[in-house]
């Protein structure tokens, strides 16, 4: 019988619309602050589910939510399961390593500050950078005074390593 003749049930259709969140075949890793922040969000994520867990019977919208936030569950639970915490205290301290905070200066002489830091700690707003991104990867294992070729999909910049400090936790 074709598909089109069969009726779908509501949990189907909530299934189907909530596709599962990608995850990096890349290592896993983090700093110390990055797995206190997956925990966190893992304990914000049970909060939900058990305030959700009682209004999906009748309310399609909460069973949706539901599925939405044992969905990112999943993906927390995988990251934590395949976590390497990366000491920033244990990087030599005058290379360019996972934790690092690095001042550069581009070609025009602008500087820019950024933090190495794992996948899900990333947010290019705050200066937080993956440490897989293209300008992480040409930092890392530099010094100061270095030239590091950044491949960008603007073309390639030449920025120089200005500073680089771990922060204390």
């Amino acid at each position: 019988m074709s598909r089109a003749f069969v009726k779908d049930t509501d949990d189907d259709l909530a299934a189907a619309e909530v596709p599962e969140r990608p995850r990096s075949e890349h290592p896993n890793y983090v700093t110390p602050h990055g797995l206190e922040q997956l925990h966190a969000r893992l304990k914000e994520l049970q909060e939900r589910r058990e305030q959700l867990a009682g209004m999906t019977e009748d309310d399609p919208l909460a069973k949706q939510k539901l599925l939405e936030v044992e969905r990112d569950m999943r993906y927390f639970n995988a990251q934590v399961e395949r976590v390497i915490v990366v000491d920033p205290a244990t990087q030599p301290q005058d290379e360019v390593h996972i934790g690092a905070a690095v001042r550069i200066s581009d070609e025009r002489g602008k500087t820019h500050e950024f933090s190495i830091v794992g996948d899900d700690e990333a947010d290019v707003a705050k200066g937080k950078i993956s440490w897989a991104s293209p300008l992480a990867k040409a930092m890392i294992g530099a010094k100061v005074g270095d030239m590091v070729v950044w491949k960008r999909p603007a073309g390639d910049t030449e920025v120089e390593i200005v500073e680089i400090r771990y922060p204390k936790a």
